[in-house]
Parts: C-alpha cells; structure tokens; sequence
C-alpha cells in the first residue's frame, strides 16, 4: 500500500510531468468525431512516442481503447508482433477504417486529418522539442509505467475516465500499465481556456459550469462532478474516484 507520503511525493512529480510537456493533452483543441468503434492502442505509459499520441487523443477529446504492453509484458506485446509483424510502440488500430500503423509521427497526423479534418497544429507537430519533453517527463516519474508485474487478468475491459496532462490520472494509467490492466480510456480533456488549472484556482472564477453539450457536462449529470480519474471496473461492479484509492483497488484486486 502506497504511504500518503508517498502519494504526495507522486502527484508532485507527476504534476512537474505535466509541466515540461508544455501544456499538451490538457486542453481539447478541436472535438473531434468520435467514431462507432473504439481505436485500439497498444503503448506503454513510460514510452514517450506513446505519449504523444494520448496527448493529442485528449486534444481531439478521442476515446480508445488501450492495451498496456510494458517491457517484460507477456500479455499484449506478442499480439502486436503477431498483428503488424514487430514489437514497436505505439501501435494503432482503428477498426473503422481497417487502418493499422505504428511510427507516432503517422498515428498524429492520420487522427487529426480523418477525424478533426485540419492540419496538425502547431504546438503538437513532431518538432524537435517535442520527444525529448516527453523522455524528460518520463524521467520525472522515474520510469513508472516502463515495467511488466505479475497480475491477474481481468476479463473485461475497465473504463478510465482521465486527460493525459492529469497528474492525478497519471498515478493511475501508470499502475495499470504495469499491471497490463487493458482499458477503455474516456477523454475528459479541458473543453475551454478558461477550466485552465487545478480544481480551486481556475482562471475562469466562481462555481465550476461545463460547456453545454460537451463531455464533461454528460458526466457531471451522471456523477454530480467533474473529476479525473474516475474508474469503474465491469469485473467487480467497482465505481471510484480518487487516484490512491484506485492504485489501492488495482493491486489489492489484480496484482499478485
């Protein structure tokens, strides 16, 4: 069990995570359209190519599913290699259009040009800031989210609601990763400048109103609020938020 201590020690880290990607997968820059079946991706949360495709997978406020395959993972690595022929990350799959892909770069460009129908912007283009950022945010976390344990598959997906730039989420989606927890990812990305910041001390003041019509206010009609990450697990009826509790419920219900 992790010390509050030592929780407090990772939402620091993971927050400064957040702070050298400059900003990417907080905000949702264009809603893009969410297809009828979910993508498929198979990444690990360390791997900085990886994190740039959940990045702009918040950016375009895009649910996937997500396939952990850390380094010593037996459960989802040789799939990839048997599916596009070698071990690489990411890799995607968007079974709308019978398109598979590794290489980031490619993943980006395809999201934004089929479903966002533009350009990349600017700020999430592979320039030559952008892996290095992602490396060193890796780094901040000390490589969580790099390595396989031994766990108990489950035999249904879970769902996560979460946005790449949560720290939060992050404790989380690093967890079950290295417990190769596969998982429908629900992105509940910032819809507007002004949601920029913690809960509290936003820019926008007063009490917290979603953008009509978005996702975040269809989940603040089911669950009363708007926080990440939420979790809920089909295998045992569990519905949670609070990322200590939820890294708690994961190896006490999956690791061995």
């Amino acid at each position: 069990m992790t010390s509050p201590l030592q929780h407090r020690i990772d939402v620091a880290t993971s927050l400064l995570a957040s702070s050298v990607t400059l900003g990417r997968g907080v905000l949702v820059v264009t809603p893009a359209r969410q297809p009828e079946k979910l993508f498929r991706l198979y990444e690990f949360e360390a791997c900085p190519y990886c994190r740039n495709v959940r990045e702009v997978l918040t950016a375009l406020h895009l649910d996937t599913e997500i396939y952990p395959c850390p380094k010593g993972g037996t459960r989802f690595r040789p799939e990839v290699e048997r599916l596009g022929g070698k071990t690489q990350f990411p890799y995607f799959i968007d079974p709308n259009r019978d398109t598979r892909m590794y290489e980031s770069a490619d993943i980006i460009a395809y999201l934004f040009r089929t479903y966002a129908d533009r350009d990349v912007p600017f700020n999430y283009r592979r320039i030559g800031s952008s892996s290095p950022m992602s490396s060193l945010a890796s780094g901040i976390r000390g490589m969580r989210g790099m390595r396989a344990n031994a766990s108990k598959a489950p035999r249904e997906l879970l769902h996560l609601w979460s946005f790449e730039g949560s720290p939060f989420s992050r404790i989380v989606r690093e967890r079950m990763c290295e417990l190769e927890i596969p998982y429908v990812l629900h992105n509940l990305g910032k819809e507007r400048f002004g949601e920029l910041g913690m809960n509290g001390m936003r820019l926008e003041r007063g009490a917290y109103v979603p953008t009509p019509g978005g996702k975040r206010e269809a989940f603040m009609k089911a669950h009363g609020r708007v926080q990440v990450p939420y979790l809920e697990d089909p295998n045992t009826g569990t519905k949670m938020f609070e990322s200590a509790k939820i890294v708690e419920y994961l190896d006490q219900t999956y690791a061995e």
